[in-house]
């Protein structure tokens, strides 16, 4: 923990950077991959239903997260509600996770950069150009973030208004092309396949969770968060279901389309519109990777400023007030993934590593709401219902967890593991 006279972070978010943090994760790169994948599994027709579900299965997390984030004004987000709420073995299990969640989703997203680079840039995908696109889109987030919060926001706050102007030019321009005849199968639903789409779709919709982790660089953190993930939630949900059903009911060849959006456009407007929601795709992806670079080095700051990390981890620098050696660390490993690992490896890391944070902060509320953690006489957000929403929130991502392949399964487990064991070994080496 630092003195009175160390410097300390900077409040400077306000709700509209929040919100755009938020909305710049939610609608990410999985907008743009992602309607192919999930017509395959469950059908073309029905695939926006999946989408409908994912979004209620979301709604349910995020009115947790929502409650939660109402109650304390410090960096962190879900490490302290489950730190408060369950002791701080849980607490540091939940930022491990967290933290696993961000560098492999900053490396997934990198990854997949390149793929849709490659649409203009022939040969990127391999050898020396890779390793230097990779390299460069890391670093220069880095440095941004590492250059002060304010720098970091406006570099998300640019990118996620340019990924929304060319989707809502896609869906202004595209529901008037809709063949509505595409979607007769509706009820040819594919049970089989709806499982794992959801579990893909969870990847797509996450990410709201980094919204409260800068909360001890927020102005009015217990206000602003519960509100900005609201509002998140609801702009993301317009957007993927408005997308999939224009993609749906443009592309009828979408099952076999690996750049639906651009093919769709391509079909309803001509090539160049094709190009243009491929430079869409570019900037999007771009603009997740700024989110994640921000946020996901204040949950090793967290540690630890709490001692659960060396100290080091919760180092200020004296000029820009950021978390210097928690970004450097934060890029290097992410870099390392990017250049190691392929972006459906990493995805699949990301998402069961999310899901198992969503089960533990959901569980939380009901024992935060008892204690009335550092909120008493305060009007703060707080779910009506008593506990039904967050049982049915902890039931919905546990069952969605269930429908992970073996492999993912097994990363998990390792995961929490690896965890354990750095949780202990800093007790036994450091305490006292």
């Amino acid at each position: 923990m630092s003195d009175m006279s160390s410097p300390s972070l900077l409040r400077a978010l306000r709700l509209g950077d929040l919100t755009s943090l938020g909305v710049n994760q939610l609608i990410g790169s999985g907008i743009f991959v992602l309607p192919a994948t999930v017509a395959v599994l469950v059908g073309h027709a029905a695939s926006p239903l999946v989408w409908v579900a994912a979004a209620a299965i979301n709604a349910l997390i995020i009115l947790c997260f929502a409650e939660a984030a109402g109650r304390f004004r410090d960096a962190g987000g879900p490490y302290l509600y489950a730190k408060e709420a369950f002791g701080p073995f849980a607490g540091f299990q939940v930022a491990w996770m967290i933290w696993l969640t961000r560098v492999s989703t900053q490396a997934a997203v990198a990854n997949a950069f390149v793929l849709y680079l490659s649409y203009f840039w022939t040969g990127v995908n391999g050898g020396f150009e890779r390793i230097a696109v990779l390299t460069t889109i890391i670093v220069s987030l880095a440095i941004i973030n590492f250059r002060g919060i304010r720098y970091g926001s406006w570099v998300v706050n640019f990118f996620t208004i340019g990924k929304l102007i060319p989707l809502t030019v896609f869906i202004f321009l595209g529901f008037s092309h809709i063949d509505w005849e595409l979607f007769k199968g509706f009820s040819e639903l594919k049970w089989s396949g709806f499982g794992q789409a959801i579990l893909l779709l969870m990847f797509a919709f996450g990410g709201f969770e980094l919204v409260s982790l800068p909360a001890g660089e927020a102005r009015s953190p217990r206000r602003d968060v519960p509100r900005a993930l609201l509002t998140t939630l609801t702009i993301a949900f317009i957007y993927y279901v408005a997308t999939q059903l224009v993609t749906v009911g443009t592309l009828p060849g979408l099952s076999e389309s690996s750049t639906p959006l651009a093919d769709a456009a391509a079909g309803f407007l001509g090539p160049l519109a094709g190009m243009l929601i491929a430079v869409g795709a570019l900037i999007s992806i771009t603009g997740t990777n700024a989110g994640t670079m921000l946020a996901g080095p204040r949950v090793t700051y967290a540690l630890g400023e709490r001692g659960q990390l060396p100290s080091l981890f919760s180092h200020i620098h004296s000029r820009f007030c950021t978390p210097d050696f928690s970004i450097f660390v934060y890029a290097v490993v992410s870099l390392l993934l990017a250049l190691t690992g392929t972006f459906v490896q990493m995805a699949a890391m990301s998402a069961v590593a999310r899901l198992l944070v969503y089960v533990i902060t959901c569980s939380a509320v009901p024992v935060l709401r008892q204690r009335q953690c550092g909120t008493r006489g305060e009007n703060i957000f707080q779910l009506p219902g008593g506990r039904i929403i967050p049982l049915l929130a902890v039931v919905a991502s546990a069952a969605v967890i269930l429908a992970a392949d073996l492999v993912s399964l097994l990363a998990g487990g390792v995961a929490l593991l690896l965890g354990t064991g750095i949780y202990f070994y800093r007790r036994l080496v450091f305490a006292g």
